[in-house]
This record gives structure tokens, sequence and C-alpha cells, in this order.
């Protein structure tokens, strides 16, 4: 069965300061209970903040290292799942269940991709 990447990026300067509601991360435990009961869900986290994390850029023949904040970037990955699932329209009907979970305030675009196997 072919696995998928589901890449979560949000607007960190839009979303909640106190991160998620205990609400939200309610139904977020029973989805999450109920896709790995069905044996879909293979890994899945949230990010910290980009002002934790560095970016490692090759250019020129050079390798530069750039710590976060990344101010320049409006929509950054918070989060990640890696499932297998049947084919592609299953994904995303997970990750579209996963999206609606949130309340009216929150912007997210989840991005799905299937994994490259050899």
């Amino acid at each position: 069965m072919p696995r998928f990447l589901t890449l979560i990026r949000i607007d960190e300067k839009n979303a909640p300061a106190d991160g998620p509601s205990p609400e939200l991360m309610e139904r977020m435990g029973k989805l999450l209970e109920e896709i790995t009961k069905a044996g879909v869900m293979l890994d899945t986290a949230g990010l910290t903040p980009t002002a934790d994390g560095s970016r490692v850029t090759w250019e020129g023949g050079q390798l530069s290292v750039t710590d976060g904040p990344f101010t320049e970037t409006k929509e950054v990955i918070g989060g990640y799942s890696i499932s297998q699932c049947k084919d592609k329209a299953e994904a995303i009907e997970w990750t579209k269940r996963f999206l609606s979970l949130h309340e009216d305030y929150w912007t997210i675009t989840a991005e799905v991709r299937q994994i490259a196997e050899d």
C-alpha cells in the first residue's frame, strides 16, 4: 500500500498564541485513535515554532545556516503525518477530516504527497 506525507501548513502570526484549544486536542485525539486503529497512521507530530528552528542552505557551492524565526515566511510547516492508505483519495479524506476538526479562526493548508517508493 502506498504511503503519504501530509504537511500541515499554518500562518504562525495568525495562529492562536496558546496553541490548540483543549477541545480541539480532544477531537484530534479521538481522530488519531480512529486512524491508528484503522491501520492507516504510521507517524504524526506537531513541530516547534520557527523561532526554534534553523535553515541549512546549499547555494553556489557554499553552506549557510540561518536561525529562526523566519519573518519573511508567511506559511510554515506546523506538523506532519505519514499514513499508509489504499490511494491518494483515502489520504485526502483523512486529511479533510483532520482539518475539519479545527475552529473557524484557524487557517490551515495541508499538502498531501505520495512517498516515492523504490
